[in-house]
């Protein structure tokens, strides 16, 4: 009978998710690696080249910057056609001369005055000359100085000649006797040499509009003062752009 109700009982599902506790609890394989890479076969994360690209921006800006500014120049000289200012030595007088030779050397008393043509030549152009410095010397190489002196700054308008007067003196120069006697014997002849040197500084005004300094060098050398009393004013050159490998020499009729 026991038997025979046994067998009649149901049989229980087990619910979802039991779990014998007599059994073991089963552990999970452990997850798989990835294997390392070398270095060289790592991804490497792009990293943008900003330098690289303002370096290039910054060579378009200046070349088109250079290239505007060559454009507006080649109008400017095509426009304005412009000439560099005429200077002359106009007249060179010494009103006193002496040589003196004493015991104690040789001394020389001189006064001098001369005059500087300055000519501007262009039609559309006015020139602004900046304070000047003046140095004269007698003789070649320009071995005796007779002095230095400063002349104001001056505008000079389209086609205008203006002449500025330069008086210097020496009292007691002492000199190499050598030197005296040559300087009297040229001087008595006509053939003293007289050099004006004239550092100054030129702009140009453009309808208004200021252009420049530009650092000028203005030279009157080796001229004889029987030269100067012929019917022709002798020539100066002009020395500019300093800057360049080597100086611009203009040679000014």
């Amino acid at each position: 009978m026991a038997a025979q109700e046994q067998a009649m009982k149901p049989i229980l599902q087990k619910p979802p998710g039991f779990r014998d506790p007599s059994k073991p609890v089963p552990r999970p394989p452990p997850p798989l690696r990835k294997a390392a890479l070398p270095p060289s076969f790592q991804p490497r994360k792009r990293r943008k080249n900003y330098g690289g690209m303002c370096c290039r921006i910054l060579v378009i800006i200046s070349f088109t910057v250079l290239l505007i500014l060559f454009i507006l120049g080649g109008v400017f000289y095509l426009w304005f056609d412009p000439k560099l200012p005429v200077f002359h030595l106009q007249s060179f007088k010494i009103s006193s001369f002496r040589v003196t030779t004493k015991p104690d050397g040789t001394y020389l008393n001189a006064a001098t005055v001369a005059r500087v043509e300055v000519r501007n030549p262009n039609s559309k152009l006015t020139y602004r000359y900046s304070e000047s410095q003046v140095q004269m010397t007698l003789g070649q190489d320009q071995g005796t100085q007779l002095g230095s002196m400063s002349l104001p700054g001056f505008l000079q308008d389209k086609k205008n000649t203006t002449s500025f007067k330069i008086q210097m003196s020496v009292k007691n120069e002492l000199i190499e006797d050598g030197v005296g006697s040559r300087l009297k014997s040229q001087f008595k002849s006509r053939k003293l040499v007289v050099n004006v040197q004239v550092t100054t500084k030129v702009g140009v005004d453009v309808q208004g509009l200021e252009i420049g300094m530009l650092g000028v060098d203005v030279s009157c050398d080796g001229i004889t003062l029987k030269q100067i009393d012929g019917d022709d004013m002798p020539k100066c050159s002009i020395h500019t752009l300093k800057w360049w490998m080597q100086t611009l020499t203009y040679q000014i009729d």
